[in-house]
């Protein structure tokens, strides 16, 4: 991909499933194949809270193929003065496009978004494989991480 190609950072419209949105997803974990119907109920449920939850995409024009996403939800919370967090979370670059910063620029506008929400903080979790590439987008190491799935 050249330099003068620009890759702009937008949030998730209801035609990205057929760009590859979902295949995209795939390369981060388990995510099984979803119906239009059930894309369709889900983006319009993510999209009743507003900017309470932002999903984001990076689509390369010339192949019309979505290969960078990120989501922010906003936490509203009684602690430091009914204070909001911003949660980051499914962050993922198409394997085929790393290397060329789409991943920072994911990053950079989630937590942009959860600073102009007025959130006091913003926490992701990452494997230790991605610590570097956090730490690069100025984020530290806090405390542990803890799952219990039910599934």
């Amino acid at each position: 991909m050249d330099a003068e190609h620009k890759f702009g950072v937008r949030k998730l419209e209801i035609l990205d499933k057929s760009k590859g949105f979902i295949e995209l997803l795939q390369q981060l974990t388990i995510c099984d194949s979803v119906s239009d119907k059930e894309f369709e109920e889900r983006f319009q449920e993510i999209s009743s809270y507003g900017d309470d939850h932002l999903i984001c995409v990076i689509e390369d024009v010339r192949s019309g193929k979505i290969i960078a996403t990120g989501s922010v939800f906003i936490e509203k919370k009684f602690l430091r003065n009914c204070g909001k967090v911003g949660h980051i979370e499914d962050v993922v670059v198409d394997s085929a496009a790393r290397g060329m910063q789409l991943g920072k620029k994911i990053i950079e506008f989630l937590t942009d978004h959860a600073h102009s929400m007025g959130c006091y903080k913003v926490i992701l979790d990452c494997s230790l494989e991605n610590k570097a590439f956090y730490e690069k987008c100025g984020y530290k190491q806090k405390e542990v991480q803890m799952v219990k799935y039910f599934i």
